[in-house]
């Protein structure tokens, strides 16, 4: 975090060039939480450019009294996210890009499979739960920072969570009939 403060203490005073380290840190998360808001990853790295490119310019309203910096970052990243999905109201499911490492058959196939119907249950959760639990699960934010993203309390993250584990929890009771 302090060393977040002064980087972007940096760029305030002129330096630009620093930016890139905020870039270079949280590229991955925000382009994970744009394709798990979207489900559209061919849009998820124009989006996440045009969330650095808002963050750049707002950088100068980002009070550290107030919250982290992920928190603010991941918050533009949230409303751009459903302002893009506004403008694209038709999204197409697409699959995860495959990973090159050495399963058998059986164990790629499984995967696949699985990663499939997570997609498939994710797309079926309304968005305000999908949001927090991808946040809370996929990028490992605090129940409190979620609240501030979302802009609700702490109770309420909790209850979308609860809600969105139970509807998934059904969705798979199925799979896990299937593989075992």
């Amino acid at each position: 975090m302090r060393q977040e403060i002064e980087v972007i203490r940096q760029i305030l005073d002129g330096d630009t060039e620093s930016f890139r380290l905020l870039v270079e840190r949280y590229e991955r998360p925000v382009i994970r939480m744009i394709r798990n808001i979207t489900n559209d990853i061919e849009s998820c790295e124009d989006i996440a450019q045009d969330v650095f490119f808002t963050a750049y310019r707002k950088l100068a309203s980002f009070d550290p009294v107030r919250g982290n910096f992920s928190t603010w970052l991941f918050t533009i990243t949230r409303n751009k996210s459903i302002n893009a999905m506004k403008k694209k109201r038709a999204l197409s499911m697409s699959e995860l890009p495959e990973e090159g490492d050495s399963h058998n058959p059986y164990d790629e196939v499984a995967e696949k499979e699985f990663f499939r119907r997570l997609d498939s249950a994710l797309s079926k959760l309304p968005s305000r739960q999908k949001r927090v639990f991808v946040l809370a699960e996929l990028e490992k934010l605090p129940y409190e920072e979620i609240a501030q993203i979302e802009g609700v309390r702490v109770g309420t993250i909790k209850s979308r969570i609860n809600r969105a584990k139970k509807r998934l929890r059904t969705s798979f009771k199925v799979f896990k009939g299937d593989i075992s």
